[in-house]
C-alpha cells in the first residue's frame, strides 16, 4: 500500500503539462503534510515498540488486533476498490473527520519538544487545508449533515491515572491508531489528488 501511494504521488506530479491550479497546489500541500505526519506516526510507534520486551510486544499486538480505534466509528471505504469508487468530495470529507478526531487525543502525543511538539499544529494546518479543498470541490452548501454531530470520546480512560500495565496498553493503542489513521488520510488524499489528472492511472 505504501509503495502504491508513492507511485500515485509521482504520477500526479508528472502526467499533466497543463498549468497547476490553486486546487492542485492545495492538494500537493495537504498530501505533503499528511505524509510527514504519517512518517512521524511510524517513527513514534517504532520507537515505542523497540522499548518493549518481545513478549510485551506480542501481547499488546494481540490485544490491539481485537480492539478498535475510536475513529473506526467514522464510516470509510473498507478496501482499495471502494476507495477508488469514492468521489473526491467523499474522500475529503472522511479525511477531514479522521484528522478532526485526533485534535484532542494528539495532546498526549505532543508532550515535550522536537518532533512530538509538531503534531498538534500540523494536524490543525492539515485540517484547515482539507476544509479549503472541500469548499473548492463541493457542489452543495453542507456535506456533514449526517455525521457532524457525532462526538468521539477520548481514548478510553487514557487521561486518568492508570496502572502500569494499563497505561502501557493505552499508549500502544494510541500510537497504533494514530499511525493507522494517518495512513488512511494519506491514501484518501493521494487518490483524490490523482483524480485531478485525467490522464493518470489512480489504481492502488
Amino acid at each position: 500500500m505504501d509503495r502504491a501511494i508513492l507511485l500515485l504521488s509521482v504520477m500526479c506530479l508528472g502526467v499533466s503539462s497543463q498549468p497547476i491550479t490553486d486546487s492542485q497546489r492545495l492538494f500537493s500541500t495537504a498530501v505533503s503534510r499528511v505524509q510527514h505526519l504519517h512518517l512521524l506516526a511510524q517513527r513514534f510507534f517504532s520507537e515505542f515498540e523497540s522499548s518493549l520486551q518481545t513478549e510485551e510486544q506480542r501481547q499488546l499486538n494481540k490485544i490491539f488486533l481485537q480492539d478498535f480505534c475510536n475513529s473506526d466509528y467514522i464510516i470509510s471505504p473498507i478496501d482499495k476498490h471502494e476507495t477508488q469508487r469514492s468521489s473526491v468530495l467523499k474522500l475529503l470529507s472522511i479525511s477531514y473527520r479522521l484528522v478532526e478526531s485526533w485534535e484532542f487525543p494528539s495532546r498526549s502525543l505532543s508532550g515535550g519538544s522536537g518532533p512530538r511538539a509538531q503534531i498538534s499544529p500540523k494536524l490543525t494546518d492539515l485540517k484547515m487545508g482539507i476544509m479549503l479543498l472541500i469548499k473548492a470541490n463541493q457542489d452543495v452548501p453542507e456535506i456533514f449533515t449526517d455525521t457532524s454531530t457525532l462526538q468521539l470520546a477520548p481514548y478510553g480512560n487514557y487521561y486518568q491515572s492508570l496502572e502500569a500495565d494499563e497505561s502501557l496498553r493505552r499508549t500502544y493503542e494510541l500510537l497504533a491508531c494514530f499511525k493507522k489513521d494517518m495512513h488512511k488520510v494519506e491514501t484518501y488524499l493521494t487518490v483524490a489528488k490523482c483524480r485531478l489528472s485525467p490522464e493518470a492511472n489512480c489504481t492502488l
